[in-house]
């Protein structure tokens, strides 16, 4: 057995291939447990990856006994079992890694965690993920600029989606199934617009256009935004014009979901579910089917005098097979905030990604060293 930790990688699905491979060939150690054994072969033989992985059926009971302190325990299953495996890594002296949004349930782990040493790491995916990377490089600009004090307008929007690479009738496809896709259309959204809150009570509501990089994309609020100003550092500024976190889709999605918005609107749980199934059937990628992530966070002030500043960042990028563009954003993002985690590099307790600027450009450098293009204006890495 080796004295070094194991990374004890939860599930096999569509987001896991490319952060399990780059885990393998750099630190080795990777256990990927999953439901079935087969599919959890599938993936390593298509990956092709030799050495430094071995499988396992996962069963809590003998993940338990397994997972040793100071290795770290990803999931990648739903969200339901976050809590779960947080506190089974917990109890067994292990970190904790998982893409998705941090939960109350979860938070309440913090005191334990921060007594014990370890790191709960959570929204290390795309987004959340790298949009939070993005967001603390550009307030770390800005403010290095002088452009957050008092004289200054502020705006912030950040904005991701994943489309598919070549435009459908439907202007979209689904990775997995729709249902979470249909019952987040249901969620209100607060955000910051000319100076005061705004509320969306439906997605389609709210859909606006942008441009990024001269191509236009329909996006739409997401989630309450107004916790991120603190989370991002921008509660020193005193007007803040706009401040929105948002989905991006492509140019005609509104009207093309028309139908579905009612039906979002007027049905129970039992018609979304028979819904859901319906749009997986016709709208799921293909084997090979190319898809598409587009994110694009940006920054910008303008002085009492009327001078104007702006920086952003973005990314465009496209995949298929168990290399999707979902896949490689998602789960290579994990691979590093899990090596961050096994070199010490972040404080214990429950988190969100990092707050520190230098930490989120070490990330991001990794990232663009794994090939994932990374496009700024006016900021650099």
């Amino acid at each position: 057995m080796s004295s070094k930790p194991f990374i004890h990688w939860l599930g096999a699905g569509l987001s896991s291939g490319p952060g399990i491979a780059a885990l393998a060939q750099r630190r080795g150690n990777v256990v990927l447990w999953n439901r079935t054994e087969e599919k959890a072969r599938a993936l390593i033989k298509t990956m092709g990856v030799d050495e430094g992985v071995s499988i396992e059926v996962l069963d809590f009971d003998a993940l338990a006994e397994r997972v040793k302190p100071g290795d770290v325990v990803v999931s990648m299953l739903p969200g339901a079992f976050h809590v779960q495996v947080a506190k089974l890594a917990l109890a067994a002296g292990a970190h904790m890694v998982t893409t998705s949004y941090v939960s109350p349930e979860m938070m309440a782990l913090d005191s334990e965690a921060r007594a014990k040493g370890l790191v709960v790491l959570n929204e290390v995916g795309v987004d959340p993920g790298i949009d939070h990377l993005f967001a603390h490089v550009l307030v770390d600009a800005a403010r290095g600029a002088g452009q957050l004090g008092d004289g200054h307008a502020v705006s912030f929007e950040s904005h991701c989606g994943g489309v598919p690479a070549v435009a459908n009738d439907f202007r979209y496809k689904f990775s997995w199934a729709p249902l979470g896709v249909l019952t987040a259309l249901r969620n209100p959204a607060r955000s910051i617009k000319n100076g005061a809150e705004l509320r969306t009570e439906k997605a389609w509501t709210g859909v606006g256009d942008i441009d990024v990089r001269g191509e236009t994309f329909e996006v739409y609020p997401n989630r309450d935004c107004l916790g991120y100003v603190a989370e991002y550092g921008l509660t020193e500024v005193a007007d803040l014009q706009l401040f929105v976190r948002g989905t991006l889709r492509l140019p005609g999605w509104k009207t093309a979901w028309g139908d579905i918005f009612s039906a979002v609107e007027t049905g129970t749980d039992d018609s979304l579910t028979a819904l859901s199934e319906k749009l997986w059937n016709d709208y799921s990628y293909g084997a090979e089917e190319e898809d598409r992530v587009v994110m694009y966070v940006s920054l910008s002030s303008k002085s009492a005098n009327g001078e104007t500043w702006k920086a952003s960042l973005c990314l465009d990028e496209t995949g298929s097979g168990w290399q999707t563009a979902m896949a490689r954003t998602v789960s290579l993002t994990a691979q590093v905030a899990i090596g961050a985690v096994l070199d010490g590099r972040l404080d214990p307790g429950v988190q969100a990604a990092t707050r520190d600027p230098v930490e989120a450009k070490r990330w991001l450098k990794l990232l663009v060293d794994d090939g994932i293009k990374v496009m700024g204006e006016n900021v650099s890495l």
